[in-house]
């Protein structure tokens, strides 16, 4: 049976980690549903960049880090924080293409 991210994560936000990417923080409340996301293939760079239609090298990391249960993935903003055409000055929106990812 598959949750939907937003269902079994505590805390998925995004914020700028300068003005050329863009961090995303996933974390959880239970080892189990930590292992279950960190192991889903939904989570893999491939998809990541699929999800938000940007080039698989643009997903510059993703990182598990098992003593917080979170996961940390890093994305090449496509257009640099405050330049014409940026929507979202400081990242907080970015986590959003994230929350109905069905984990299975």
């Amino acid at each position: 049976m598959s949750k939907r991210l937003r269902e079994i994560a505590t805390v998925i936000r995004s914020k700028n980690a300068g003005p050329f990417e863009v961090s995303i923080d996933i974390m959880f409340d239970n080892d189990k549903l930590y292992e279950l996301a960190c192991a889903s293939p939904c989570l893999s760079t491939l998809e990541i960049a699929r999800l938000y239609n940007i080039p698989e090298d643009s997903v510059l990391d993703i990182i598990h880090y098992r003593p917080a249960k979170a996961i940390k993935i890093n994305l090449l903003r496509q257009i640099s924080s405050g330049s014409i055409g940026d929507r979202d000055v400081y990242g907080a929106q970015q986590h959003v293409p994230l929350l109905d990812v069905e984990i299975v």
